[in-house]
């Protein structure tokens, strides 16, 4: 698979699912284990560009995928306009939904769905953000889109 535009030969356990095959093998940690049931959204990542829940995820259901994690959105120090907006709007307090709330919030922008406050919410009621920081992440994705 390719994981962050870096290529990767696995040999890994059927039973294994991305979100430990990326912390536990590729030592990719930005990417965070919340619930481990696929309700918090805390492991989101892109999978040929669709989110997906990490853990719910085989990795060896992935050959030839290509997987974006957090690391690997910004090229060097440059980074991707919602990144910037999420430090500009302060759309994030303890951080640990961070990672996946940026990755569902690019895939949001990328699908067309964030026409509104109201379409940005739905489409990323999959993200829980236990600080509750959900308006300032709501700007956050609206300034990426060209609306604030």
């Amino acid at each position: 698979m390719l994981v962050n535009g870096e290529r990767h030969r696995l040999t890994v356990d059927t039973r294994t699912s991305l979100l430990d095959l990326l912390r536990e093998d590729l030592r990719l940690t930005g990417t965070k284990k919340g619930c481990d049931q696929g309700a918090c959204g805390a492991c989101t990542v892109l999978v040929d560009g669709r989110r997906v829940n990490g853990c719910l995820t085989l990795a060896v259901r992935l050959d030839g995928a290509e997987v974006t994690t957090i690391e690997g959105l910004a090229d060097g120090d440059d980074l991707t306009p919602l990144q910037q907006a999420f430090i500009d709007q302060d759309a994030f307090q303890c951080g640990f939904c961070t990672p996946g709330q940026i990755l569902s919030g690019t895939a949001c922008l990328r699908e067309g769905h964030a026409g509104s406050a109201a379409e940005i919410r739905e489409w990323m009621s999959g993200n829980i953000c236990r600080c509750g920081a959900y308006p300032k992440i709501v700007k956050a994705v609206e300034q990426a889109a060209g609306k604030r």
